[in-house]
């Protein structure tokens, strides 16, 4: 128990992957009691703790008046808009939040700028990610296999087949029994025997 003493609390994270420059941990830990850390929590990432435990059983320890610090956003955050929303978030509780390389966000003024260009950036990849998207199907749909939204359970030539099997098509089979050759609903059947004109129901 720190008892009423304000703590500042250093996160560093890493991966089991090589870590860049600055983001190792003896780095990190450098940075963070060099800043004014009292106790620094560690995590390592991995495929089993992808949800980052320790950060957050830290972020449920912190008090009003405490300080959260990180080397670097990444430290801490998958997105600009994750980080964005979890900033906000501690200063709403009157934590203050202190990635080194950005600097200290809080109620100030100078902080309240910091955090404007911060979400301002957030915003800017989330519309970027959104405009992506957009481009992506707008190329793919020039390409004669596209389709928008789920994709065919069945082939073309799956589908051909069934619809000849059909009585209404000259083959020997009602739609009941066609699904039950087939698997292929007898929903789909009506729907793909309409679109193709080969009958009118």
């Amino acid at each position: 128990m720190n008892g009423g003493k304000l703590m500042n609390y250093g996160y560093a994270r890493v991966s089991t992957n090589k870590q860049g420059k600055g983001n190792s941990l003896d780095e990190q830990l450098a940075l963070l009691f060099a800043a004014g850390c009292d106790t620094v929590i560690e995590e390592k990432y991995t495929a089993k703790n992808n949800d980052r435990p320790k950060l957050k059983e830290l972020l449920e320890k912190l008090k009003e008046g405490d300080t959260f610090t990180v080397t670097k956003l990444d430290r801490f955050a998958r997105s600009t808009i994750e980080g964005s929303k979890l900033v906000q978030d501690l200063i709403e509780k009157n934590i203050k939040v202190h990635i080194l390389n950005i600097g200290v966000m809080d109620n100030t003024p100078t902080s309240k700028l910091i955090r404007h260009i911060f979400l301002a950036f957030a915003e800017f990849e989330r519309d970027m990610i959104i405009e992506r998207t957009s481009e992506g199907k707008a190329i793919a749909r020039t390409k004669e296999s596209f389709k928008d939204g789920r994709p065919k359970k069945y082939t073309n030539k799956q589908i051909s087949h069934a619809l000849g099997l059909l009585a209404v098509n000259g083959g020997n089979c009602s739609y009941k029994e066609v699904e039950e050759i087939t698997g292929i609903s007898i929903s789909t059947l009506k729907r793909e025997n309409k679109s193709k004109n080969i009958v009118n129901i």
